[in-house]
């Protein structure tokens, strides 16, 4: 029973929780009413998209407020939301959810481009110059059905010798000597 009830909820260590998460929602128009959230489900029920989200809105919400960052930027919840408002308009405590959806595929497109930069960065670091295929191996590591979907076009781009599968390395110190003195001088 146990087993169950933890494959279908994991249990969250209290360091991976960021329990400052939910106050970014406070800030949207009646954004301090997520607070009032009761779980009632509504919002999932009135919810068109919801058989293909992996979290349930109702889920999305309470994942919000426990500060389930990492989980809520990572759904894919609010990317197969259909903004019909019908849960929004449905729910008892007046919780714009919808725009909550919205505020999250932005936090995740940030994220997503912190997460580009700081990979793209490393390679060009270590080999000197860009390795097309380690920053796309790198960037899907996470959904690897992903890589898979790009492999038919990885392979034409392979065989024009377009990309390499092995970096090829350039002046990687000299990159990195410019890369310090950038970091010295910039604000």
């Amino acid at each position: 029973m146990a087993e169950a009830i933890t494959e279908k909820w994991p249990v969250v260590g209290q360091s991976e929780l960021d329990p400052e998460f939910h106050k970014v929602f406070l800030g949207l128009p009646g954004g301090e009413q997520l607070r009032s959230c009761i779980q009632c489900g509504t919002c999932s029920g009135s919810c068109p998209s919801a058989l293909e989200m992996d979290h349930s809105p109702r889920k999305l919400m309470a994942m919000i407020r426990a500060g389930m960052k990492d989980e809520v930027l990572r759904s894919n919840t609010p990317w197969y939301c259909s903004s019909c408002y019908s849960c929004s308009v449905r729910c008892p405590r007046g919780i714009s959810i919808t725009d909550v959806m919205y505020l999250v595929k932005t936090m995740s497109l940030l994220e997503g481009q912190k997460v580009f930069t700081k990979t793209f960065t490393r390679l060009v670091l270590k080999y000197g110059r860009m390795h097309e295929s380690g920053l796309m191996v790198r960037l899907n590591l996470r959904s690897p059905l992903k890589l898979v979907g790009y492999s038919p076009l990885g392979m034409k781009m392979f065989l024009k010798g377009k990309i390499r599968v092995f970096p090829k390395k350039a002046a990687a110190k000299d990159m990195q000597k410019l890369y310090a003195y950038a970091q010295r001088v910039s604000p």
